[in-house]
């Protein structure tokens, strides 16, 4: 891969595309790419790291963009393993390296890393000079962890923005974006955000306001491609999807043990279909929930179903709606169907559930006893409701 982004910036980053799970629960079938970048002044820092099983290739890569050259600074814009587990590979390598950080990573570096020394502490708007090149820093706490920071190299107008505009799957051995990237990784971007970032709706849109104070021409993330042709685009799906705002449509999930819920789902999306109200199907029994919680950040509506488990709502689909809570999800209405074989009760939890985190519940639900019927779930009525609502 070509790592020259500009004369000044290098790319050193790795693909993975070896690991199936992403924090060994998000399926990615394209990989992902864990970005490090080399900004080289008269004094050279490189900007995070990169997972633990690429060692050997990542510092091959800074080998290959520096030779002998030292690197003086490791700026650490955040510490999830997946960008810091090299520190101490980068610290044997340039032993009188300085790491640059804010106070919140410190005892982070400690318990993660057992790195304690030759650590510079720095703050809100505090400059490093490289000699020709000038590092600012800014603080983007809780996108989407608390010692989060945005680096910003003043000469070259980039901010290096740590997980903020990332995505899943790897780089081609182009990084830097063209006409069709932004078109081609949407979906992934999306789906990104939703399962990484999608709690932090209020802190990304306060760091979004932060940045847009910076004259920016590049966007160098820690994983996916640098924008550079796309930024408008990028920033305006960060801060559609920051604000909890979505495209008209439903986001349909169900979980079904025998077949009937199952059938259930399918007659509700088809007479969805007939309305011409756009809906994405997702068996939630089957397919990594990564796929759907993008969805729920693309639509309006959640129709979920489930049938009664334990006098409680069948796991998949209580697990799903709970995900779907614990991100703080706003302006969306939300519908329920399942079945029960003597005993309801998960539809009504489901509504609790949802109605618990501020979703407006479109009707009380559908619960059917038994095998699945057209009489006994009238879909085409609640799929009026959606088409009303």
């Amino acid at each position: 891969m070509n790592g020259k982004i500009s004369e000044k910036i290098r790319y050193v980053g790795v693909n993975d595309l070896a690991d199936q799970l992403f924090e060994n629960q998000w399926y990615i079938p394209t990989g992902i790419s864990y970005n490090s970048y080399l900004v080289t002044g008269d004094k050279i820092a490189l900007t995070d790291t990169a997972a633990a099983d690429f060692n050997e290739q990542f510092i091959s890569n800074i080998k290959r963009e520096i030779g002998d050259r030292r690197v003086d600074y490791l700026v650490i814009n955040h510490m999830e393993p997946d960008h810091s587990a090299l520190i101490s590979s980068v610290r044997k390598l340039y032993p009188d390296i300085t790491i640059v950080t804010n106070a919140r990573a410190v005892p982070m570096l400690k318990g993660f890393n057992n790195v304690c020394d030759n650590i510079q502490v720095i703050k809100e708007n505090d400059r490093l000079s490289l000699g020709g090149l000038t590092l600012e820093f800014h603080m983007i706490p809780m996108v989407h962890w608390p010692e989060t920071m945005a680096t910003y190299c003043i000469e070259e107008k980039t901010v290096f923005s740590g997980d903020a505009f990332g995505s899943y799957g790897a780089v081609n051995d182009k990084i830097t974006d063209d006409s069709e990237t932004f078109r081609l990784f949407r979906d992934d971007l999306i789906r990104y955000y939703s399962n990484i970032v999608g709690k932090y709706g209020k802190p990304v849109n306060s760091a979004l306001e932060k940045l847009s104070c910076l004259d920016i021409k590049r966007i160098c993330p820690t994983h996916g491609p640098v924008w550079e042709k796309n930024i408008p685009e990028i920033v305006s799906l960060y801060q559609k999807m920051s604000k909890y705002e979505t495209d008209r449509g439903v986001c349909l999930v169900y979980g079904s043990m025998y077949g009937n819920t199952e059938k259930a789902a399918m007659a509700l999306a088809g007479e969805l279909e007939k309305l011409d109200i756009p809906c994405a199907v997702h068996d939630l029994c089957t397919e990594n929930p990564s796929f759907a919680l993008r969805d729920v950040f693309k639509y309006d509506i959640l129709a979920a179903g489930g049938p009664t488990y334990n006098n409680d709502i069948f796991p998949p689909v209580r697990n799903f709606i709970y995900s779907v809570c614990s991100r703080l999800v706003k302006n969306h209405k939300f519908v329920s169907f399942g079945s029960y074989s003597w005993g309801g009760g998960s539809v009504r939890l489901m509504n609790e559930m949802a109605a618990a985190h501020g979703m407006e519940l479109i009707s009380d639900g559908i619960q059917f006893s038994q095998a699945y019927s057209k009489e006994k779930c009238d879909m085409k009525a609640l799929a009026g409701l959606i088409a009303n609502c």
